[in-house]
């Protein structure tokens, strides 16, 4: 599918993914802070797609160009670029594209991240932050609720701390917002890119089967009843087993070998 010439081609996003396995998706508005729209998430939409069907690509890390990784929600419309399939999309169809991908996603977060901005980090899988990154949900400042964002922000970081946000509108450092749970790491500003890439690459190493399908059960079994949660988890467990790569993995671990993973 789409591969990194197909970035040229984007209106408010960068894709490359030349450096596999890790590929990067670069929100690229920075005269706008990277504030976000439908298109900018249709387009968000089209990388991933691209990165899905791209089997080299295990990993994929989301930022922000230049001083921003996206300060919040842009309703100013803008006209998708020549050429590109791309349509305007919604916050309601984005997360679950982003949970059903199959593929870990990092946000590699400095500056703001704010309103639908701290949505879209939250929908990440993984969240590397710059100890000056500021985050936040300011819109009931302005007589707005953050409604899209909700479901992400109790399942990130628990009612109280969620409601505390909204009802507020305070923005809250690094270090605060990695205490409430929104964020991994915490890391010099200096230090992002280079952590970002050593954890991407990390979790790269792994069988790409085993991840799809982890990662499936996880956000899966976070909406079922307990009961019903672990009898389906016991089963997602069954089909991590037949894996061939399980079997790969087991035997690599037993002969003390690096394991050649068949992504089957």
């Amino acid at each position: 599918m789409a591969s990194a010439s197909a970035s040229a081609s984007y209106t408010a996003i960068e894709y490359d993914d030349r450096n596999v396995p890790v590929a990067k998706i670069t929100l690229n508005r920075p005269d706008k802070h990277n504030a976000i729209g439908p298109l900018m998430i249709g387009e968000l939409m089209h990388a991933l797609e691209a990165a899905r069907h791209n089997e080299a690509a295990r990993v994929i890390v989301l930022t922000g160009a230049g001083s921003s990784f996206c300060a919040g929600g842009d309703l100013g419309a803008m006209s998708p670029a020549a050429g590109v399939p791309v349509q305007p999309r919604s916050f309601s169809d984005l997360f679950p594209a982003m949970h059903n991908l199959g593929k870990p996603i990092i946000a590699m977060v400095r500056g703001n991240a704010m309103g639908g901005g701290l949505g879209l980090m939250l929908g990440c899988d993984l969240v590397v932050a710059s100890a000056d990154a500021r985050f936040g949900l300011p819109e009931v400042k302005v007589g707005v609720w953050p409604m899209i964002v909700i479901g992400e922000l109790v399942r990130n970081i628990g009612r109280k701390n969620a409601l505390e946000l909204m009802l507020t509108g305070k923005r809250v450092g690094a270090e605060e917002a990695a205490a409430m749970g929104m964020i991994n790491r915490v890391v010099a500003p200096e230090q992002l890119e280079a952590e970002t890439q050593k954890l991407a690459e990390t979790v790269a190493e792994f069988s790409p089967a085993t991840l799809a399908l982890g990662l499936r059960a996880f956000y899966n079994a976070q909406d079922m009843e307990f009961e019903a949660g672990l009898a389906y988890l016991e089963k997602e467990l069954g089909k991590v087993l037949a894996l061939e790569d399980a079997a790969e993995g087991i035997r690599a671990f037993l002969q003390k070998r690096k394991p050649e993973w068949k992504s089957r």
